[in-house]
């Protein structure tokens, strides 16, 4: 099939990060938080158990992160008996989320040839390296300050609006299988991140080459 995508919308945490689980272990390892209640608390979180779930609410920036903090804080458990510093929790946990400068060469390569680029992020309120983020994107789309959040449509909806095309005409890279699944739903191509090298792969055999680009 002749390549014919225009525009990229990627995911951070997980996708210009390391993985997910990598950053948060080392967070919890170095608040020194007890790993396994952790998971054992956050599961409801993330299972869809919870019918007025918390997360979803901080990631639509329902929720003021300081509050947050404290309620998560009371809920863990520390290895060394005392109680869990509430106040800048959500810095630290994000606090080694490192750049990975091959995704972010990658997405600039598509921006320079011409294409289109946004940034699709659901967030815990937490801080992002700007200064990578506006040398790559032409949009940033952070759900606590749009009020929406994936797996949701209109989220992906308003992003594709935010680079004036149509979801047919865009490639979303994101680490989480549900996420992609709702961009396909939607008319775009989808790519389950993995490692640099498969998604950089992947995006070349979708993306119009740059003399074929039609104006949007």
């Amino acid at each position: 099939m002749k390549p014919t995508r225009r525009g990229v919308i990627s995911d951070w945490g997980g996708v210009l990060t390391p993985p997910l689980v990598d950053g948060i272990q080392a967070w919890l390892q170095a608040d020194r938080i007890d790993i396994e209640h952790y998971y054992e608390v956050m599961r409801p979180y993330f299972d869809g158990s919870l019918p007025d779930n918390p997360v979803h609410a901080l990631e639509r920036g329902e929720v003021d992160t300081a509050e947050f903090e404290r309620d998560l804080a009371a809920l863990l458990r520390s290895t060394h008996g005392g109680p869990i510093r509430a106040e800048g929790l959500i810095q630290r946990m994000f606090a080694s989320f490192e750049p990975v400068h091959g995704m972010y060469e990658t997405l600039r390569a598509a921006r320079n040839a011409g294409h289109a680029t946004a940034l699709l992020s659901n967030s815990w309120g937490n801080g992002y390296p700007r200064e990578h983020l506006e040398s790559t994107f032409d949009t940033l789309v952070i759900s606590g300050e749009v009020g929406m959040r994936k797996p949701e449509e209109r989220i992906y909806l308003y992003t594709c609006r935010s680079l004036g095309l149509d979801p047919e005409d865009c490639v979303f890279i994101d680490d989480l299988e549900h996420n992609v699944a709702t961009a396909e739903s939607l008319g775009m191509s989808g790519i389950l991140h993995t490692d640099v090298d498969s998604t950089r792969e992947a995006l070349s055999l979708l993306l119009a080459p740059s003399d074929e680009r039609q104006p949007a």
